[in-house]
């Protein structure tokens, strides 16, 4: 028996209206008559949609283009002020919270420091309810604009539950905190703008599908290193999710059996060898000397002022690049694991460890990883440094209500979509105005 299709002339017109503007997000300014070939809508369609979204306020004109023998095209573009975006991320040293256009240029943000006694709920819940309050306050942005938050935080995400979001971060001593549900209760949105939570790496690998390094690819890891590992994965096209949102928990691979203690109290972990924390501990072990109350990223920069002196004779701490030695050896091996399990097409690393060791550590990085991995998915693989600096989780996190209200087709309301599931990255290879654009 042949089924009959569901779709309403409603879920229609979403589709239309979806598949427009995420054309023109994605690859524009682009004209009425690029759009056709460009969405697979028939022509009357794309006046209709386009009529529809220039009524709401979404899209507007972005010059003009001569065209041959004809007259000139009007250029089109989804309106950077038609919306405002929040992302948050819950990081190893502080919450960052920023405000964002629908370009993604960002119009406010607030930062808070966490102590190493940072991950008390209680805090983390105050410091976004600050965050947030203080961002909006700045930048004078109508609630009403606001199209939604998102917070990347470290650890599992189980949604199976009917108050949200329920992280699970055994590193960090969470135990099915209920952090949606106290969200809400603490931070009151507008009507119909909500909170959508993700891991922190897979908020990062999103940021950097979408608007970084990892733009044109269709499998691609992004790998986070700060005080821990993490890393996201996307294969054709695809970020995966679903109730369970972990990024994979790359981080807690063994890598040694019956080797260090990782935080997460198991032996030989990944994250034990080429986590910030970790790396700033086997250096003590081994003889270096941390600044006095020096926090991570603090350690980390006295360890590699130590392990590269600048060239003014000064020797270089052979115990200090040893350890240096070591981190890579160990990550190049753990970013082998992805290249034979998944044979990704680009791997980037990213977060603030990442990025501060990344310049040092990265040719080692490729020539261990390149020797641990089979020749063939070693051979299409290129290893790089993400290109959107630190605020990269902050970017991501709020890709996600943004996901979200295109999904919707531009219309504010009920999700028309589960947190989580599996996000297709653009298509097209222009950043939006307001983010770099990778090399």
């Amino acid at each position: 028996m042949v089924e009959r299709s569901q779709r309403t002339v409603r879920d229609l017109r979403r589709a239309n209206r979806r598949a427009v503007l995420q054309q023109l997000y994605s690859d524009g300014p682009m004209s009425r008559q690029e759009l056709g070939p460009a969405t697979g809508l028939s022509s009357g369609s794309v006046s209709n949609v386009v009529t529809e979204l220039a009524d709401d306020g979404l899209l507007e004109e972005a010059g003009v283009v001569e065209s041959d023998g004809g007259r000139p095209r009007t250029l089109l573009r989804v309106a950077p002020a038609s919306g405002a975006l929040i992302g948050v991320d819950v990081g190893e040293t502080r919450v960052r919270v920023e405000l964002f256009d629908l370009a993604m240029t960002e119009l406010a943000r607030s930062e808070l420091p966490l102590t190493h006694h940072g991950y008390d709920v209680n805090l983390i819940v105050r410091h976004i309810a600050d965050g947030i309050a203080t961002v909006l306050r700045e930048s004078a942005a109508a609630p009403g604009s606001l199209l939604g938050v998102g917070v990347g935080v470290p650890g599992i995400l189980d949604r199976g539950g009917p108050g949200g979001a329920v992280i699970h971060g055994q590193t960090i001593g969470w135990d099915a905190v209920p952090l949606e549900a106290l969200l809400c209760e603490a931070v009151e949105l507008p009507d119909g703008v909500g909170f959508f939570l993700s891991n922190g790496a897979k908020a990062l690998g999103q940021a950097e599908m979408w608007f970084g390094g990892g733009r044109g690819a269709e499998d691609a890891a992004i790998v986070l290193l700060g005080s821990g590992v993490g890393a996201c994965l996307v294969t054709d096209g695809i970020i995966d999710g679903g109730a369970c949102d972990s990024a994979g928990e790359w981080g807690h691979l063994t890598v040694s059996v019956r080797g260090r203690r990782c935080r997460c109290g198991a032996r030989g972990c990944l994250e034990a060898y080429t986590g910030a924390e970790a790396l700033l501990q086997r250096w003590q072990e081994a003889g270096g000397r941390l600044p006095a109350d020096a926090g991570e990223e603090a350690g980390v920069t006295a360890l590699l002022a130590a392990a590269c002196p600048p060239d003014d004779g000064t020797a270089a701490d052979p115990v200090a690049r040893s350890v240096l030695d070591e981190t890579a050896e160990y990550l190049g091996a753990g970013i082998s694991d992805l290249i034979n399990l998944f044979s990704p097409e680009r791997v980037l690393i990213g977060g603030w460890a990442g990025l501060q060791l990344g310049p040092y550590l990265l040719p080692a990085v490729r020539a261990y990883a390149t020797a641990y991995s089979l020749a063939h998915p070693a051979g299409r693989v290129t290893i790089d440094l993400g290109s959107l600096g630190p605020d990269a989780v902050t970017v991501g996190a709020a890709t996600l209500p943004l996901a979200d209200f295109f999904a919707n087709g531009g219309r504010r309301g009920a999700p028309a979509r589960t947190p989580g599931e599996r996000v297709a990255v653009p298509a097209g290879r222009r950043a939006p105005a307001g983010r770099p654009r990778s090399g």
